[in-house]
This record gives C-alpha cells, structure tokens and sequence, in this order.
C-alpha cells in the first residue's frame, strides 16, 4: 500500500514570539523621544491586544512599532485585526486588536473549495479550525501549500504538522 502524507492549514500565532515582539514595543517605546512623556499602554491577553496611547497619532505610531516588531519575529500581519480608534473620557484613545488564532469554518470553506477547484489529486478535510490536506505524492502537498500562499487570502494561513 503506497504511504499517505499529510499536513496542517491552520492560523496559530507563536505566543512567545508575540511576547517578545511586544516587551521589545515597550522598550522601544519607552526610549523614543515622540512618546516621552506620553502615557503608552500596550496589554497582552489571550485573544486580543489592548492598545492606548495620548491621542490618534501616538496610536498610529505605536501600530506601526508593533508591526515591524511581528515582521523582524516572522508573525504574520494578516493575523491581527484591528478595530476602530476609540476615544474615551479622559481623552485618551485606544484600540482593540484581535488575535487570529485558528481558522473560521468560512475560512477552512475557502481553503478546501480552492484545493478541490485545483483538480490536484490531493483530500482536504475540515478539522475543527484548521484544514487538513493529504495525499499519495509529496509534489502535489507541496503545489497546494503554493497555491494557498498565491491566494493570498486576507487571513493568516501557516501550515504545520508535514507528515
């Protein structure tokens, strides 16, 4: 019987990396003259950034920060979504970024019906929030692992689990 391989499409964010990228923020925010003397609060819990800053530019700065902070730590910008600014009675203004961490089932939708259109002879199942892909020929793992990064979806997809 020919062997069966096998991977992962899911969307998890390496929660130490994303620890790291945000102590490194802090520092950098900490030591950046444009927020000296600014109150900067950036909190990390499990599904969500909390972000506040002295008012909208501080924030968009501080966004900025963040990102390349993910980009040096090889974390994906697609996996966060960031809410509207919000500004409360004290002025100060803040934003709520949410933490991609698996994929919704219209995400695993899209995925599998991609696979299934490719014609590439491959079975794509629906595993809670991730998608798994097998198939007889690791050639044609490796062309669908192409075809998702090409279709450059507005959400994270990382693939993990090579078997």
């Amino acid at each position: 019987m020919a062997q069966e391989y096998s991977f992962d499409i899911s969307s998890k964010v390496d929660r130490q990396e994303l620890a790291n990228a945000i102590d490194a923020t802090k520092k950098e925010v900490e030591n950046r003259f444009d927020f000296k003397g600014s109150p900067v609060t950036v909190d990390l819990d499990k599904e969500h950034l909390q972000l506040e800053t002295a008012d909208e530019m501080k924030l968009k700065q501080l966004i900025d920060v963040i990102q390349s902070k993910l980009v040096k730590r090889n974390i994906s910008l697609k996996a966060f979504k960031y809410g509207p600014f919000e500004s409360n009675v004290s002025g100060k203004f803040k934003c709520k970024v949410d933490i991609q961490n698996g994929l919704t089932q219209e995400q695993c939708k899209k995925i599998t019906k991609l696979i299934k259109d490719s014609k590439i002879k491959v079975q794509a199942r629906i595993q809670e929030d991730q998608v798994r892909v097998t198939g007889k020929d690791k050639d044609d793992l490796q062309a669908i692992v192409r075809l998702v990064k090409e279709a450059n979806y507005d959400f994270d997809a990382s693939f993990s689990n090579y078997r």
